[in-house]
């Protein structure tokens, strides 16, 4: 029984048959993002009010917020899927994590920036040493490190294991991240979506901002199968199977 969920879990995780499927899948997750982004902007900047406070300024929270939600949960898939590869020696989450990192990066600059523009009027400042946003651009700096390593160590092994170790360290901000707000007296606002009780924010407004959060992560989906196809191509260019799938298309 163990060695026919051995042999099951080795064929899923193959990178001849993830290159198989993942190539199915890219289509559903592209246009699924396409019908879902189109829908949530129309609900958040068409339909939705505006705040009572924020004014039409607020609007910026359905891009600003999807991409911190998504700047965490990228860095939370890039760091187990190090881990797994620090064990288990599977190199498709070796190659799932080193594509995950410049995903992950990029939201999280989109966070700050749209943070940054989301601020100025609001606080008067373009930025502010809040806990919320100097562990959020320390996150960025973690995805850079990241990167950084896996460029610089010419030895794909010992690159997946560097990087690997130091997204396992860094996991230790994102619950700062996340708690920031509760745990020190910052200028950021409180959670208003993800708090005990009903969510303080209107339901025009949150249905708008959770169909954005969906259409990043499948955007995010998106993205990462294709870099990680072309990664398994790279790495496997010499590899029978490779030759026989570039042969046949």
């Amino acid at each position: 029984m163990w060695q026919a969920i051995w042999n099951f879990l080795h064929r899923v995780v193959s990178l001849k048959h993830f290159y198989g499927w993942s190539g199915k899948a890219i289509p559903w997750f592209g246009w699924s993002c396409l019908l879902i982004t189109i829908a949530g902007l129309y609900l958040g900047l068409v339909e939705a009010p505006a705040d009572y406070q924020q004014g039409e300024s607020y609007r910026i929270i359905y891009v600003h917020v999807p991409a911190a939600w998504l700047s965490m949960f990228i860095y939370m898939v890039m760091a187990v899927s190090g881990g797994i590869g620090l064990i288990w020696h599977i190199k498709l989450a070796d190659i799932i994590a080193n594509a995950s990192a410049p995903i992950g990066a990029s939201f999280t600059f989109i966070a700050l920036v749209t943070g940054a523009l989301w601020g100025k009027p609001m606080w008067g400042a373009w930025w502010v040493w809040d806990a919320r946003l100097t562990s959020e651009l320390i996150l960025l700096f973690l995805y850079f490190g990241v990167m950084a390593l896996n460029a610089a160590i010419s030895d794909r092994r010992n690159a997946a294991r560097a990087s690997a170790v130091l997204a396992l360290v860094g996991v230790v901000n994102i619950p700062i991240i996340h708690y920031s707000v509760e745990w020190w007296n910052t200028l950021h606002q409180g959670a208003t979506v993800t708090k005990i009780g009903m969510p303080s924010i209107h339901i025009s407004m949150l249905i708008p901002l959770l169909l954005m959060a969906i259409a990043f992560k499948l955007f995010y989906g998106f993205v990462l199968l294709m870099r990680t196809r072309g990664n398994i191509l790279e790495r496997e260019r010499n590899s029978s199977w490779v030759q026989e799938w570039v042969s046949k298309s």
